[in-house]
């Protein structure tokens, strides 16, 4: 934790902001002075009922309100938000019309192309009704193994519109890996397409896509082209069909919207399940509407127009949350392959070519990009640029300092943590406060976040569990097959009674902001003293030699000790000297408590298929459990790397 002030709002921009905007709005309704950032956040989650009235109406939301805000408002689980409200969530994001671009997409350095707002209803109208001819309708299920492109997104609106119920991953998912999650939902149509681009590859899906077919029986197999290879796909996958053929006798005309309630399932989302089969998160078409235009209009500022990217898979929350700007009027920028293809700057060429207002990225991305060298301050044109999101994992305070120093120096930096349990998030950028060094900037409107120590206290300044005290909106709405809600009570309201416990290790600060310190469930316990492995991350990935770590606690003579995994540079070895320096760094930089017993090299290091390491999975390897849902990972193989170790058995 530090004081150092990287960035202050300028007074007139903030003037001018949707932020300010609602404050003063929401401040006449309640005869109140909202525009104090924390009398505003302290109101809206005292009087929740006006403030999500407030949000509605704000951020004019298509659809019925009806009289009732909030029924069983004080249950978690338990509470309906609007429960009398009609409305339909593809209504809502098809908000415009017109020749302006709703879409633009790059594929690497291999695709580019826009789509208009008015192809993009086009498209959904002619999907819409191949949908209701293939009977799809209400409740039934809509799977896809698709890139990030504009077609994804109108398959999406597509089952919306109906009430149909969207769930995606990316196409680098492997056969059981797509099958853990899709096989428990059962879809009544399977989306793929013929192939995608990466690092510069082509990725050939059909042999991958006719094992998954044959195992999903859905009514229909659309295959839509990327590589310019639909119909020699559909033709080698039994059942399968080209989109084109999808929706050959379907001319375009109006979409119709079916009204449904508040709570009707939009989306269904699954945990990164590496212990074990994925659970499947069902939210709400109304919570995740109001919840992202709460974020992207109020927190992210976004205005209609602007160009909104986040660099995201399909098989990531930040899919669903980047979509949502159409509900805005933005224009989405989206992206397919690899950030480092040809080379580091692709991303920020992009940027800079389309004018991005809004930059979304990982905090790994940021850092592969400060240890590369690349400096986009001095060789891109960012001037359009005011607001870089950064989550996946915690932004360390040199990646703080790196966006400042080498990407710009004026740019809102926000750095937001959630996931795909509220499909958004807890804590994030607040436009009218100051940005400091490694620190998240606060709670999101209408969500009673605090810390909590083991004895459900609050505490301040010392680390604890990330709650929320108060029911919201973006709750899901339950599991998958999960009738009596056990999994759903086990997963969040089994540590606190009627609080929800997210699973992160989280502290406040003096500044009102917070710091994240890695997922609870792994952090370490040596000498009883919990330690978050982000506070490890943060010092040893600063040195040069180390391009990434991961870190898990060791069962060891009735104790817990640390045990550091460095991959190296190319040509470095671990002798003695370098783990001397790695031990100091952290000593220094951390405390005596976080230095590890045991310093490994590793070729490799085990991640979901977001990018996000597996602790857990190592720290089972480690112990010789059996990881059960290898699938849910990008490369399954570097377990191996962990297993049996000499080193850890002395």
């Amino acid at each position: 934790m530090t004081d150092t002030l990287l960035w202050s709002p300028d007074p007139q921009q903030l003037a001018e902001s949707p932020w300010m905007a609602f404050a003063q709005f929401a401040g006449d309704r309640a005869g109140l002075s909202l525009a104090d950032p924390l009398a505003l956040h302290a109101w809206s989650i005292s009087d929740r009922d006006a403030f999500w009235s407030a949000v509605w109406d704000f951020c004019g939301v298509r659809g019925t309100k009806g009289e009732r805000i909030i029924d069983n408002g004080d249950a978690m689980p338990g509470a309906r938000f609007f429960p009398d409200a009609q409305l339909n969530f593809a209504e809502n994001l098809l908000s415009r019309s017109g020749p302006e671009p709703a879409m633009l997409f790059r594929a690497e350095d291999k695709t580019q192309r826009s789509m208009s707002w008015d192809e993009l209803h086009a498209l959904v109208s002619r999907l819409q009704q191949a949908f209701r001819a293939h009977g799809v309708g209400k409740g039934d299920r809509v799977a896809a193994m698709m890139p990030n492109m504009p077609e994804t997104v109108a398959f999406m609106l597509a089952a919306a519109s109906i009430g149909a119920i969207w769930s995606s991953c990316s196409p680098d998912f492997g056969v059981q890996g797509v099958l853990d999650r899709f096989g428990q939902i059962e879809p009544e149509l399977f989306i793929s397409c013929d192939g995608y681009w990466y690092n510069g590859k082509r990725q050939e899906v059909t042999e991958k896509l006719a094992r998954i077919s044959a195992a999903l029986d859905a009514k229909a197999i659309i295959i839509v082209p990327l590589l310019d290879e639909a119909e020699t796909v559909a033709a080698a996958v039994p059942g399968a069909q080209t989109l084109a053929a999808f929706i050959a006798d379907f001319p375009a005309r109006a979409v119709e919207y079916a009204p449904l309630p508040f709570a009707h399932p939009l989306y269904i989302l699954f945990s990164s399940g590496t212990t074990g089969v994925p659970k499947c998160i069902v939210h709400s078409a109304g919570g995740t509407l109001l919840q992202h235009l709460k974020e992207l209009r109020l927190h992210c500022g976004l205005e209609p127009g602007e160009r909104l990217f986040y660099f995201t898979t399909c098989g990531w929350m930040m899919w669903n949350w980047l979509v949502s700007g159409l509900a805005v009027g933005a224009t989405l920028c989206l992206y397919d392959g690899s950030p480092f293809h040809p080379d580091g700057n692709v991303l920020f060429d992009y940027a800079a070519e389309e004018r991005f207002s809004v930059f979304g990225t990982s905090a790994k991305f940021i850092d592969a990009v400060r240890k590369s060298g690349l400096e986009p301050a001095r060789t891109h044109d960012l001037s359009s640029l005011r607001l870089l999101n950064s989550t996946g994992s915690p932004l360390s305070p040199e990646g703080f300092s790196f966006v400042y120093e080498g990407i710009k120096s004026d740019v809102h930096l926000a750095s937001i943590s959630g996931g795909t349990d509220i499909v958004s998030c807890f804590v994030l950028g607040i436009p009218a406060l100051p940005v400091y060094r490694g620190e998240i900037q606060g709670p999101g409107l209408g969500l009673a976040v605090d810390v909590w120590d083991d004895t459900g206290e609050p505490v301040t300044g010392e680390k604890g569990e990330l709650v929320c005290t108060k029911p919201f909106p973006a709750m899901p709405v339950g599991f998958w097959n999960d009738p009596d809600d056990q999994k759903y009570h086990a997963a969040y309201f089994s540590r606190f009674d009627n609080v929800w416990t997210h699973g992160d290790f989280a502290e406040w600060t003096p500044h009102h902001g917070i710091i994240i310190h890695g997922r609870s469930d792994a952090t370490l316990n040596p000498g009883g003293v919990r330690i978050g492995t982000a506070e490890i991350y943060n010092q040893v990935e600063q040195l040069e030699e180390v391009i990434e770590s991961i870190c898990i606690g060791q069962d060891w003579e009735d104790d817990v000790r640390v045990v550091l995994f460095v991959r190296l540079v190319d040509g470095v070895e671990l002798d003695d000297a370098l783990k001397a320096k790695i031990r100091a760094r952290i000593r220094a930089g951390a405390s005596p408590r976080h230095v590890p017993a045991r310093i490994i090299a590793v070729s490799d290091i085990p991640r979901t298929k977001s990018g996000k390491i597996t602790e857990l999975a190592v720290r089972d390897i480690v112990h010789g459990r059996q990881v059960k849902n290898q699938e849910a990972l990008a490369n399954p193989e570097a377990l191996e790397l962990f297993a049996g170790l000499d080193e850890l058995k002395s």
